[in-house]
């Protein structure tokens, strides 16, 4: 094999992501699970998931990380705190309770290390309780890849496979492995190397003072010790290598394995030093009887000529303590374990026969003697080390995690696919509204804007914004028939938060208050203000006691004008619906109609400046609320501007349906620049209610059956039909999740998110009573003709 390479095909901006496509080079998930064993539990992967987990949190930007550790002793261990939950290996119930865990965290993805030893059942089988019980992508880090498993070994790991998004092995064999012994697609599997220390290439000279090796020649080998490791065939070795050059010392570094500890004591360690004694070379071996850290081991590394790696089994796909010694620019011999195969050769190390003492000395001997040959190969490996180093190493890893996430997403979202057919908008069920998210959000002094989960977040207080669509929502489940008593009384606090939120020096609305009744701020954004207007017009259009009328008129006269100042084309938008809304009430008013007209101006300006074939929209970038815009021209009742409103909006609505039909909004993470890629995540209940409205508009201009059918099917992206197939409207507690990520939805309930569900299924109401009034007076008006 001439190359080592590690790496996965990559692609383009995250806020690009596509459903079907590759993903960022540059996004890496922030909540990452680790699940694996873990320090100080004296194991290979523990060192391995300590070493991933810090990598993670230091070389990912605002990495939000956490370790779920399993135990070999029920015990557990006196674990660090990133540690946040821990179970025992051999309770099958406890790999439950773990994924529960992991669910509540609303974690991005979980990154498994496996190892059939570490886990309870036959071949470690328990770990599929926990994987199966997950709601996120899982990536799976195989440690141990054999050649002829057994049928339990190879069922477990081709379910976790199966269960996984992507996998991760270390070695080229391992990928060999992975796709013709246990069938898992190749494009499902990322090479990562095994990550090491980023050590400089250093004089073994400048380490060796530490260890008393002043003037010595030093052999290495480290890790746990267990017969497997081989140290008996370089024991053997030392008589004639020591001939050449007495003054070598092997230097053997590791605790003994805690499971040989537990059954055989220090047998092993004590027939190694036996064996020593009686070869007569007892005085060029240390053993340091220790699990070491880091920072020691970078010394020990460093202080050493030559590591060994003298292994008795083939059937080895990755060795961690290779790794960091080859990458840290050791000369290495090693026996021809699969992974030392691969990563020693074209002159990169030297291999030598299993069990071949001979073979060890004369080698060892060739490298000690011959410098320029030595430091040539230590130069090879450290160069290719670069490449194994953790800051690298963590780039792959997160380029993984965010192919699972997207291709998480992507399964998902293929097993939604929906189109309507002609003539189901007639026939689809409308869902029960159903208030009690409204009310719990809603105290005396408005809505609160924000919810963790389904609970009101006071902190974050309230805002005008989301107050004022309260307002509309509120008027709108009256008209529709709506007589719940607690809707008049939320109705009153709405219209209370609107006055005290105008600033009459401004001429505009004050927008975010704190919980404990502070103003934020002088005044609100052109939005807000904007958002206030179309409230109170719908107050004045809508309302039936005299009292809210006069109430909404006093204000909506005052804060009017200065809406022409502004410089956002949606606060002129939602001026307009507030006039609309007010003309069905006052049509003739001069003021209203003069403002009218200067907004619609101002937004054919803007269309027209922008405006192409290809690009039929108001401005350069698709980005919030956008079928607003269309919305109020379509409603203008003016022809060249109707005509106008319902191309643009065409144009919104087909850039908005995905191929299998689904409503797939703009997403809010970066948008759409006109010759930019889009962003499809994340996906915002705004945008839907926003296009379901307009549809409506459109609907309620043309008479086309179409557009009604359109808004029928963006209103089922809030009950599952998006590119997830999950639903964002949550029945047992009538709230509306923030928004569609790319691979779940927010679990939070805010009031946006909310009133956004609950404006677009009151609007279909509306539509379902203003077309059952119609046909029963079409009916009574056949039956008089009739008669």
């Amino acid at each position: 094999m001439n190359t080592y390479s590690f790496g996965t095909g990559m692609a383009t901006n995250q806020n690009n992501v596509h459903p079907g496509s590759d993903v960022s080079l540059e996004y890496n998930p922030k909540n990452v699970a680790f699940i694996g064993d873990y320090l100080p539990r004296q194991c290979g992967i523990a060192t391995f998931t300590s070493d991933l987990y810090k990598s993670y949190d230091s070389f990912i930007p605002d990495a939000n990380a956490l370790v779920v550790s399993v135990n070999d002793a029920t015990e557990g261990y006196d674990y660090p705190s990133e540690v946040r939950y821990d179970f025992y290996q051999h309770d099958q119930e406890a790999y439950k309770k773990a994924a529960e865990f992991l669910n509540a965290k609303s974690v991005d993805v979980v990154c498994l290390q496996h190892e059939y030893g570490i886990f309870g059942g036959p071949a470690g089988s328990y770990i599929l309780t926990l994987l199966r019980n997950l709601t996120m992508p899982i990536v799976t880090t195989f440690h141990t890849i054999l050649k002829t498993p057994d049928k339990d070994q190879l069922v477990v790991l081709k379910t976790i496979a199966d269960l996984s998004s992507r996998v991760i092995c270390m070695s080229e064999k391992g990928r060999d492995f992975l796709i013709n012994i246990y069938e898992i697609p190749e494009e499902k599997i990322d090479l990562i190397a095994h990550g090491i220390p980023d050590m400089p290439f250093v004089d073994p000279h400048f380490y060796k003072d530490k260890f008393g090796m002043e003037g010595k020649q030093t052999l290495l080998t480290f890790g746990l010790l267990s017969p497997n490791k081989g140290i008996e065939n370089v024991i053997k070795a030392l008589p004639r290598i020591v001939e050449q050059h007495p003054n070598v010392v092997y230097m053997v570094l590791g605790a003994t394995h805690p499971h040989l500890i537990k059954h055989e004591g220090e047998a092993y360690r004590d027939s190694l030093k036996k064996l020593a004694n009686d070869l007569g070379v007892r005085e060029n071996i240390r053993f340091y009887n220790q699990f070491v850290e880091l920072d020691d081991l970078r010394e020990y590394l460093g202080s050493a000529d030559i590591y060994i790696t003298p292994y008795l089994n083939p059937a080895q796909i990755t060795s961690g303590t290779l790794s960091y010694a080859f990458g840290c620019g050791k000369a290495v011999v090693s026996t021809p374990y699969w992974h030392a195969e691969e990563l020693l050769a074209d002159g990169r190390g030297v291999l030598v026969p299993f069990g071949d003492s001979d073979a060890i000395a004369t080698e060892i001997s060739r490298l000690l003697t011959d410098e320029p040959v030595r430091h040539a190969m230590r130069k090879k490996g450290y160069l290719m080390g670069r490449e194994m180093i953790w800051e690298h190493v963590i780039k792959m890893y997160g380029r993984s995690f965010a192919r699972a996430r997207q291709e998480r997403m992507s399964i998902v979202g293929s097993q939604a696919p929906y189109t309507m057919g002609a003539h189901s908008s007639s026939v689809y069920k409308l869902p029960t509204i159903r208030l009690d998210h409204l009310f719990r959000l809603t105290d005396s002094t408005g809505i609160v804007q924000h919810a963790r989960h389904h609970l009101p977040f006071y902190e974050e207080g309230y805002c005008t914004d989301d107050n004022a669509r309260a307002l509309i929502l509120a008027l709108t489940l009256q008209s529709i028939g709506i007589t719940d008593s607690r809707l008049a009384q939320v109705a009153d606090t709405y219209c209370a938060f609107l006055n005290h939120a105008y600033a009459d020096d401004h001429r505009r609305f004050k927008n975010f208050m704190s919980y404990d009744r502070r103003w934020l701020e002088e005044f609100g954004s052109d939005d807000s203000t904007g958002r206030a207007i179309w409230s109170l017009g719908c107050c004045i259009g809508r309302a039936l006691d005299l009292n809210s009328i006069s109430w909404a008129m006093n204000l909506f006269e005052k804060v009017l004008p200065s809406i022409s100042e502004m410089s956002s084309p949606r606060s002129w938008a939602f001026a307009l619906l507030g006039i609309y809304e007010y003309q069905k009430r006052f049509n003739d008013d001069r003021l209203a109609k003069t403002i009218q007209r200067r907004l619609l101006d101002k937004l054919v300006f803007r269309y027209t400046e922008t405006a192409t074939e290809e690009w039929p929209w108001f401005e350069n970038t698709l980005s919030y609320d956008n079928a607003l815009l269309a919305h109020v021209m379509i409603r203008s009742g003016e022809e060249r501007l109707v005509a106008m409103g319902l191309k643009s909006l065409r144009w919104l609505v087909d850039l908005q349906t995905a191929q299998q039909g689904h409503f797939q909004p703009i997403g809010s993470n970066g948008f759409y620049t006109k010759g930019q890629p889009r962003a499809y995540f994340d996906q915002q209940p705004l945008e839907a209610q926003s296009t379901l409205s307009a549809c409506l508009a459109a609907f309620e201009v043309t008479g086309e059956e179409e557009w009604h059918r359109t808004a029928i099917r963006i209103f089922t992206w809030f009950t599952g039909l998006n590119d997830l197939g999950l639903p964002l409207y949550d029945q047992q507690t009538g709230g509306c999740r923030d928004g569609l990520h790319i691979d779940r939805v927010n679990q939070n309930q805010g009031a946006e998110s909310t009133l956004s569900y609950l404006l677009a299924l009151s609007e279909l109401y509306y539509v379902q009573k203003q077309r059952a009034t119609l046909k029963s007076a079409t009916a009574t008006s056949s039956t008089l003709v009739n008669a």
